[in-house]
């Protein structure tokens, strides 16, 4: 069974792959380490052999961690699953991103609760490019414009680009064509905003076509921490 380290080694080398294959430095792709669910130390681990970008889904679970590890100085904390209202505050006192911003009432309650003696709060609006039910965010380019004038405007946060988790296609053809859309709709962002820098595309399945499309950072859970364990 391999050791954390190794699968993040793996990780960075199959990430340097697909970028040496696009003539692309392997420094232009960021890895996010998802540990929603994972504990303490498997976090440590990752950690003393390199990782420092960690994502959460979970508001307490997330916060738990962060405090436990707060000796870690340099760790930045991503909070990528759905936010709820009532606990955004929780989110803007604790964590350094949010990946997950759909709507302005949340992009509003994050500014009014960031702790003035932290930096902003690092932003990304969250695009629903398959249009699903299941999942929250902008549909359309319209709407995501519209919301990054709105989050541009406001106090305490830097708008920095877009996420999303497109829904799997059944070949690969469509699945380059949704993450195309999502560039291009990052480039509309870009070009109006020169701080904005991030693409959060791309999981274990899909991250190669994320790559290739322009993805700046993927999301990998699984991949680095492996199964989860089932309670027996």
């Amino acid at each position: 069974m391999k050791t954390i380290a190794e699968r993040l080694q793996s990780a960075l080398e199959s990430i340097a792959q697909h970028c040496t294959a696009l003539n692309k430095s392997p420094q232009q792709v960021a890895l996010l380490a998802v540990s929603k669910t994972k504990p303490v130390e498997a976090i440590e681990q990752a950690y003393a052999a390199g990782q420092r970008l960690f994502g959460e889904n979970y508001v307490q679970e997330g916060i738990e961690k962060i405090h436990s590890l707060q000796h870690l100085k340099d760790i930045q904390w991503h909070f990528i699953g759905p936010l709820q209202s009532n606990k955004s505050k929780a989110v803007a006192e604790h964590f350094d991103w949010v990946q997950s911003v759909d709507r302005l009432k949340i992009a509003q309650r994050l500014s009014a609760q960031r702790p003035p003696k932290k930096a902003p709060l690092q932003v990304l609006l969250q695009m629903n490019i398959s249009g699903e039910d299941s999942k929250s965010g902008v549909t359309d380019s319209a709407g995501l414009l519209a919301l990054a004038e709105e989050v541009n405007a406001l106090p305490n946060l830097t708008l920095r680009g877009l996420m999303a988790i497109p829904a799997p296609q059944q070949h690969e053809e469509a699945q380059r064509q949704v993450f195309k859309q999502l560039h291009q709709l990052f480039e509309l962002l870009r070009a109006r905003y020169p701080q904005v820098d991030t693409l959060s595309m791309g999981m274990s399945g899909d991250m190669q076509a994320a790559i290739q499309a322009g993805s700046t950072m993927v999301r990998l859970g699984t991949a680095i921490f492996g199964e989860r364990q089932k309670n027996t």
